[in-house]
């Protein structure tokens, strides 16, 4: 059950053959099939493993370094090809050029959180109410923005990219949004007011 064909028992060399008749002597990837041999002797000879581990390890670090140090600098300058997965595609820099050409709410949430906290331990009762209506103020102009961004981006996305997967582009805009303009990565690559 379990024993090896002889050669008698293998596939008799007409039908190969008339394969071969019938596809040519190569096969539809432009190249002939290697043999078994060749293709063990190649998988051998391309990977070579390490003569010292740790020179294993410092190549390794190495390269790690290297590769991100090239994420950061396609940070910086916008370069495609070393972002991050996640800021990849046509439709995240869409949804970055979107969200860096306007104003949002969210960007200024910070600045104003600080000053709406020193209102807040000033030793004045107006000013501590001042500091709550502060809060609400920021808070429902934040949700109402984001709503609006939100909407916008969706309607944006699906004349723009009609057979797209559009999920994930209007948390990663809104994500974004929340940022200050100066600390977004990848940088912004549009002016405010410039059609994305």
């Amino acid at each position: 059950m379990f024993r090896r064909r002889s050669q008698a028992e293998s596939a008799p060399e007409e039908t190969a053959e008339a394969v071969e008749d019938v596809r040519g002597p190569e096969a539809p990837k432009g190249r002939p099939t290697p043999k078994r041999s060749e293709a063990q002797a190649n998988r051998k000879t391309r990977v070579t493993p390490p003569k010292d581990r740790k020179e294993a390890t410092r190549v390794a670090r190495q390269r790690a370094r290297e590769d991100r140090e090239a994420q950061r600098q396609a940070l910086v300058t916008g370069d495609e090809k070393g972002l991050p997965l996640r800021d990849k595609g046509p439709l995240r820099r869409f949804c970055r050029d979107f969200v860096d050409s306007r104003f949002t709410a969210a960007e200024f949430f910070l600045p104003s959180a600080v000053l709406i906290l020193i209102l807040s331990i000033m030793p004045s009762t107006t000013l501590k109410n001042v500091s709550l209506l502060g809060w609400a103020a920021a808070i429902a102009l934040i949700i109402l923005d984001s709503v609006r961004l939100n909407y916008t981006l969706k309607k944006q996305l699906r004349e723009r990219f009609p057979d797209a997967n559009l999920k994930g582009c209007t948390p990663y805009a809104l994500m974004r949004s929340l940022q200050m303009r100066r600390l977004r990565l990848p940088k912004p690559q549009v002016a405010r007011g410039e059609k994305p």
